[in-house]
């Protein structure tokens, strides 16, 4: 089995890494957390649809590219590393969510909107308080939704929002129109990613699939975010490695003290082992392996591991400059917090890959 990205995928993430280099990034982040600033940086996704990144994963039938996971986790793992105020992420959730549990109707209604960029999806799984993305308070009866989905990632650019409903057979995906719910906005630690609260009172909604599909969806879902995190904690990486080559304290660069090498190696050594995880997860993912529920387990919890580890790092290593608002610590501290509460909690997903362990060691026991 071949634990690599085919030369097509890697190409498109050098050019996503080239693009959102110049256009996206620490300064952009900075301008975007302004006050009075749009929910997102409208002529950048405009360029991201011209060039395709939306259509990635629409199946040719539906006007898309036809793309596999493995362009869209290049794609994520681009928008990680730079900051990017597009909802870009919360597209390829959506989409991966209509390819795995939406009909043949639902896909022919919306993945053509989705790909031409006419329409921006995003998934809303996150309830206040809930940290279970399983046991879900959001109610299906009926055909209509009631509850409070809160935080959800750039939910004032959409047209459309998949939401994780609890229904009669279990947990499942609903399409809901924005246009029919009522939306506000909601101020989260990250400045620069913006949320909102999307209250469901009656709201119509449209099943997707069934408890089976949802569970499929978060596994590839929690590869997708994986690949973003491995993003933002490299890139955090990056930035602390280059101030330890030239921040100079007693006469020499810090980078020269054990202690701080030590960190920076730590940095290197958990955002490899992420990766590693996140290889094997997509591998899962895109050949129908057996272990898909629990690589995609061990990839959420290696990546988040990873990018907590990073971003409080990053602030540690910059000394007293990093705990300011004018330096760049605080982007990666504030999304490392955004993403640990996205498709629940760290603990739900470590709880997951022990109970997948254990099963695999009692079958071959």
């Amino acid at each position: 089995m071949n634990f690599d990205f085919s030369d097509d995928a890697k190409a498109l993430g050098e050019q996503a890494q080239r693009l959102l280099a110049e256009r996206a990034g620490t300064a952009a982040a900075r301008k975007a957390m302004a006050p009075g600033a749009p929910d997102h940086d409208a002529a950048l996704w405009a360029e991201i649809v011209n060039l395709g990144w939306t259509a990635a994963r629409v199946p040719e039938a539906h006007g898309g590219l036809g793309l596999s996971a493995e362009e869209a986790c290049q794609l994520a793992e681009a928008s990680g590393a730079h900051l990017a105020c597009v909802p870009l992420v919360s597209t390829l959730l959506a989409t991966e969510a209509l390819i795995v549990a939406g009909s043949e109707a639902q896909q022919a209604r919306w993945l053509p909107g989705i790909a031409d960029g006419s329409v921006t999806a995003v998934v809303a799984v996150n309830e206040p308080g809930s940290p279970n993305p399983v046991a879900l308070q959001v109610k299906a009866a009926g055909g209509k939704l009631h509850g409070v989905k809160a935080p959800v990632a750039d939910l004032g650019a959409a047209q459309l929002v998949i939401v994780a409903a609890a229904g009669e057979d279990g947990p499942g995906l609903w399409l809901v129109e924005t246009a029919n719910a009522k939306i506000e906005a909601v101020e989260t630690l990250d400045l620069v990613r913006r949320h909102g609260r999307l209250t469901l009172d009656g709201t119509p909604a449209e099943a997707m699939g069934d408890a089976h599909a949802y569970q499929a969806w978060l596994d590839r879902a929690a590869i997708i975010l994986a690949y973003e995190a491995i993003g933002t904690a490299a890139s955090a990486m990056t930035m602390t490695v280059e101030y330890a080559k030239t921040r100079v304290a007693f006469g020499q660069t810090i980078g020269r003290y054990q202690g701080v090498k030590h960190k920076l190696a730590d940095m290197y050594i958990k955002i490899e082992l992420a990766r590693a995880h996140a290889l094997h997860g997509l591998a899962m993912a895109t050949t129908g392996g057996a272990e898909l529920g629990q690589a995609a387990a061990a990839a959420r919890v290696a990546s988040l591991d990873a990018l907590a580890f990073c971003a409080e790092e990053t602030v540690q290593l910059h000394g007293g400059i990093g705990f300011t608002w004018e330096s760049d610590c605080q982007f990666y501290y504030r999304r490392n917090r955004a993403l640990v509460g996205t498709l629940g909690a760290r603990n739900w997903w470590a709880d997951r890959l022990v109970r997948a362990l254990e099963q695999r060691n009692r079958a071959a026991a």
